[in-house]
């Protein structure tokens, strides 16, 4: 199956562990090549307001401050597709309920698996921009 249709597959897993409360992190890794952004991190921010993801870009020379914007779960979802196959070969979803992590093959083809939880808590992102 093409990788984008699996990636909304994985993003209905997303959307689902933010309404059940249980989101407690969201990494992009296995970078492709050896782009300057290292990692792509999304935290929780649960107010009164509804979810706000707070996503931190983080780059591997120094130079380069780190960044992080707040953005809603529909504007983190076109920024992590955004970066899919061209930065990015996987992403990983930390839930308190399960772990679970959508690939990219070689051939563009993509997965998705299931493990058991490595969060227990969830902790918030400091939203103090």
């Amino acid at each position: 199956m093409p990788y984008q249709d699996v990636f909304v597959l994985f993003w209905k897993q997303v959307e689902e562990s933010v309404k059940e409360g249980n989101f407690a992190k969201l990494t992009m890794a296995k970078t492709i090549g050896k782009p300057n952004l290292k990692n792509i991190f999304v935290r929780p921010i649960y107010s009164e307001e509804g979810f706000k993801a707070l996503v931190k870009m983080r780059y591997r020379d120094k130079e380069t401050e780190d960044t992080e914007e707040e953005l809603s779960l529909e504007e983190a979802f076109v920024f992590i597709k955004s970066h899919l196959k061209k930065s990015f070969s996987s992403v990983l979803l930390f839930s308190t309920a399960k772990d679970v992590t959508f690939k990219i093959n070689k051939k563009g083809a993509g997965s998705i698996t299931e493990n058991s939880p490595t969060f227990h808590n969830v902790t918030q992102a400091d939203n103090n921009l």
